[in-house]
């Protein structure tokens, strides 16, 4: 098996970040990224350094995605961590501001191909949401 180390062109690195293309090429400029040609001799990031990028600026991002959907529970981004430990893998995927971990088999990690830098889409299935507001500091 041969794998392939994942890659992005400037507009998939922005759009999966929620920047502009101008952006991703300024952070290439300022060397924060790095870029190199693909076949086709388009630039593209490396997807290990677009995943540690997203960490770094993990802001307030909106769902880019341009997919209408009645759930709200699905969270696109880039895997920043695979684990695999005997029978179970623990995945960390980046999504915008959101730190999202699945904990899955291993087998179904290595069956997905994950790795740092691979685009992923999280969908959360919860029987509980937990509201939190501010203390009222005045009580």
């Amino acid at each position: 098996m041969v794998t392939v180390m994942a890659q992005y062109r400037i507009s998939e690195a922005a759009d999966l970040l929620g920047v502009s293309d101008d952006t991703v090429r300024r952070w290439v400029q300022d060397g924060l990224l790095s870029v190199s040609k693909d076949d086709a001799g388009r630039q593209v990031v490396p997807g290990r350094e677009l995943a540690a990028r997203a960490q770094a600026v993990a802001a307030t991002i909106t769902d880019r995605s341009h997919v209408r959907r009645s759930a709200r529970n699905r969270f696109v981004g880039l895997v920043t961590k695979v684990e695999i430990a005997g029978l179970m893998a623990q995945v960390e995927l980046q999504c915008g501001p959101n730190r999202v971990v699945s904990l899955m088999s291993a087998e179904a990690a290595r069956e997905m191909e994950l790795e740092i830098g691979s685009r992923g889409v999280a969908v959360v299935k919860a029987t509980t949401v937990i509201i939190e507001t501010e203390e009222d500091p005045s009580s």
